[in-house]
């Protein structure tokens, strides 16, 4: 059983900023307006800022009002399908024989909304960058326990948006584009469980709606969340101090 604290937690979708408009939608889920910027990205300078593209402004969303008063902290970034609309222009060039545009690649790459993220807070502590095609939550938290061997405590971005109608036929995407941040640290007075069991199922199972349990569980809804990835089940709960 690995065990951590979630010190601080902000989750973000458009529309949706700070924990009580959490709380009001999921008393009452309503559309989310897609076309709605976060608060926060006025304070990034207008240069860099139009170097975010709405996954990365998602991130930041979330991110950036956990960080108040903090100059330094490693940082996990996790997103299972990455800048799929951005990539997926790319490739639209290359099909009718047209030149990449430069930066465009630049900012498809999975680590770019890191990159683009401790460049506006100046922060240039240790990133990871990863990507999951089953479990994105269960392997963001697997990676954060292995950064806290090394780090007090890392700052853990969940991110995606939604995907493209070309690739909806062969995967289920989020319905909007949300993002969850946590600073998770060894030790404290909001400890949690995960572990790993054999799961009953065969196969695997996949869940787009990951994150938002995650969401639920930290605003008090759920005491125990299961993710299945492929033959085993992992399982999340409060734990005692």
């Amino acid at each position: 059983m690995l065990r951590f604290n979630i010190d601080a937690w902000n989750a973000y979708a458009p529309g949706l900023e700070g924990i009580p408009a959490w709380q009001d939608w999921f008393a009452n889920p309503v559309a989310v307006n897609d076309a709605v910027k976060p608060a926060v990205m006025k304070a990034i300078p207008a240069m860099l800022r139009r170097r975010f593209t709405p996954l990365g402004k998602v991130a930041m969303g979330a991110a950036l009002p956990l960080l108040d008063g903090i100059d330094s902290i490693p940082s996990v970034f996790a997103s299972r399908h990455g800048d799929t609309p951005l990539t997926l222009d790319l490739l639209q060039e290359i099909g009718r024989d047209e030149p990449m545009s430069p930066t465009a690649f630049s900012l498809a790459v999975h680590n770019a909304v890191g990159g683009l993220y401790s460049i506006a807070r100046k922060d240039q502590s240790p990133i990871n960058a990863i990507a999951a095609s089953k479990g994105l939550v269960v392997q963001a938290l697997l990676e954060v326990i292995c950064q806290l061997q090394v780090h007090g405590r890392v700052l853990c971005v969940i991110y995606d948006v939604v995907l493209p109608s070309i690739y909806q036929a062969y995967c289920r995407g989020p319905e909007f584009p949300l993002a969850l941040a946590m600073i998770i640290s060894r030790d404290g007075d909001n400890i949690y469980e995960l572990e790993q069991n054999s799961a009953n199922e065969k196969g695997v199972t996949e869940d787009y709606q990951d994150t938002l349990k995650l969401i639920a569980m930290l605003l008090g809804k759920e005491d125990v969340v299961s993710y299945q990835i492929r033959q085993s089940q992992w399982t999340l709960n409060r734990g005692c101090k």
